[in-house]
């Protein structure tokens, strides 16, 4: 095959990924040496000349014979996938329960939140066991506090003989109605 690429231009496009065949096409259309491809100029041109060329060869057989042009005109690589960043807080850290801002380390339960200066972590008193803390759960028996406001009602609850974890999920599902119920027998009970 008489062809205007030199051996060495011939073996350097086909470990590029062309074939005998596109070889022959390119010097059909004029494109018979390492220098003429600059008067190709972009991979977009020579994908026009070998529609049946893949693209990442036709990159890779531009930025051969034609370094800045091909750099130039390449599509870009695909870009890596990024990571959302993972923010990890230690254990004892402590967000303030009204504008969820991070707390100091020298934070002690019952200061106030160094952001908005309301209570960070309010002190919250335990319908089960009595004891009273910071949180959203009893230290001493792992209750899940409820409002200060239906402490009676889960008092109530608890000499009704609920479980421990049913009493909150009780106030937290029960209509206005119910818990009007619920009053009524609080206050029938103080009188």
């Amino acid at each position: 095959m008489d062809s205007g690429f030199t051996l060495l231009e011939r073996n350097i496009l086909k470990a590029k990924g062309l074939t005998d065949d596109q070889l022959t096409s390119l010097v059909e259309m004029g494109v018979s040496s390492r220098a003429s491809f600059s008067e190709v100029g972009t991979v977009l041109t020579l994908l026009e000349l070998l529609p049946e060329l893949d693209p990442a060869v036709a990159t890779r057989a531009l930025e051969w014979a034609v370094p800045t042009a091909a750099a130039a005109e390449a599509p870009a690589p695909p870009t890596s996938i990024v990571a959302p960043t993972i923010n990890v807080d230690s254990s004892d850290a402590v967000f303030c329960a009204s504008c969820q801002y991070k707390q100091p380390k020298d934070y002690t339960p019952g200061d106030l939140c160094v952001n908005c200066g309301r209570q960070a972590e309010p002190i919250e008193q335990c319908f089960w066991c009595g004891a009273s803390g910071p949180g959203r759960r009893c230290r001493n028996c792992g209750a899940v506090f409820v409002p200060v406001a239906e402490l009676p009602l889960a008092l109530l609850l608890r000499r009704d003989g609920l479980a421990k974890d049913d009493i909150p999920r009780r106030l937290a599902e029960s209509t206005p109605e119910e818990k009007d119920q619920l009053w009524g027998r609080v206050r029938r009970a103080r009188i």
